[in-house]
């Protein structure tokens, strides 16, 4: 797996245990996807992204998206 489908399957977990926290405990939590949404964002611009940074560490290969 490449380093960008490694930030993609993360930001989708995100999203999804947000909404699930959404749901059971409380709406509050909808704050992490909207998070996980601008941090996409952002990285999308700047090319700078922490969960890449933290993927590449454990050592998932570069793809196209984060050199």
């Amino acid at each position: 797996m490449t380093l960008d489908k490694a930030v993609l399957v993360f930001a989708g977990f995100m999203v999804l245990v947000s909404l699930a926290l959404t749901y059971f405990v409380h709406p509050a939590w909808m704050l992490l996807t909207v998070f996980v949404g601008l941090n996409l964002m952002q990285s999308a611009f700047t090319g700078f992204c922490p969960a890449a940074m933290a993927f590449k560490r454990f050592g998932f290969k570069p793809g196209t998206a984060f050199n």
